[in-house]
């Protein structure tokens, strides 16, 4: 069970969230950095058009309204690899459940597992594998947004990217200055309108900075942690249906720890979620076993 947390970590880092196909690491070669370039798009002296920009902000004010949602999400995370997960999630109360493939450099760092936010605690099951005590589940300790067990500051702790909302990256693509108009596309059957941009951290927190106190608190320890991977800029792709609804958002940046590119679709929205704690008895809580011990 010792890699489960550090994986689900990596990649509940989506969700948010969510470097480009050509991304590199710091030691890149000048060709991966001048494909890097391409990829994540450079600010231009063009006027982004007012409808583009309009269309852009409807679609994430409208995200606001949304109080569950499922989605999917796949790509590759730094240090993780290629991921697939396939998501459920109700706003308020806050509550997911996600299911994901992790696929490594080795079978040590491969693998299919679960994870649930439930009444503010934060399960997670490894396929295949067990606690000491034969138990599925081991919930992880409640030490607050961005902290990780121990109390140590953690920005990708499990429990902070288990809190995130994928909506909060999609809307940040409005605060783009540079955003382009691709055409109309289909996306699982639907009629959509292709917009690409890049946003800069320094844009993402100016945006941040309008929002409510939770947000902030929300997106805080996320761009922090994307910080802390060295990354300056995204190249986004939003894909808006006909109803003003984000169908596909991709986002991608190059990391000092490998690339980072993401897409998520969002399936449905405002449907009914029901998630539910694991059952007690299948599950380790290493909180209520140190105080057995102390």
């Amino acid at each position: 069970m010792k890699n489960m947390h550090r994986k689900a970590a990596g990649a509940l880092l989506a969700g948010a969230l969510l470097c480009g196909t050509a991304a590199c690491s710091s030691d890149s070669s000048d060709a991966e950095k001048k494909n890097d370039s391409k990829a994540a798009g450079k600010s231009t002296q063009k006027p982004v058009d007012a409808t583009f920009a309009a269309a852009v902000e409807r679609a994430a004010k409208k995200n606001e309204t949304i109080t569950s949602l499922r989605y999917s999400m796949s790509g590759e995370m730094p240090e993780n690899g290629h991921v697939e997960t396939a998501a459920s999630m109700n706003v308020k109360p806050l509550a997911m459940q996600m299911k994901m493939k992790v696929k490594g450099s080795s079978a040590d760092e491969s693998g299919e597992m679960e994870v649930r936010l439930v009444d503010g605690a934060v399960y997670l099951s490894a396929k295949g594998q067990k606690t000491e005590g034969g138990k599925s589940w081991i919930k992880m300790p409640n030490v607050g947004a961005g902290k990780g067990p121990g109390g140590a500051d953690n920005p990708f702790g499990t429990r902070t990217q288990a809190e995130q909302n994928p909506m909060d990256d999609s809307a940040s693509m409005s605060a783009s200055k540079d955003l382009e108009k691709v055409g109309e596309e289909t996306v699982d059957g639907v009629k959509t309108t292709h917009y690409k941009g890049t946003v800069t951290m320094a844009q993402m927190r100016e945006k941040l900075a309008k929002k409510d106190p939770a947000t902030r608190e929300r997106q805080e320890a996320k761009l922090k942690g994307f910080e802390k991977l060295g990354v300056d800029k995204f190249a986004m792709d939003m894909w808006i249906d006909g109803q003003d609804h984000t169908k596909r958002f991709r986002m991608r940046s190059a990391t000092q720890k490998g690339p980072l590119d993401l897409t998520i679709k969002f399936l449905d929205y405002n449907k009914p979620v029901e998630i539910k704690a694991p059952p007690a008895g299948d599950v380790m809580d290493p909180m209520a076993e140190a105080g057995k011990d102390s």
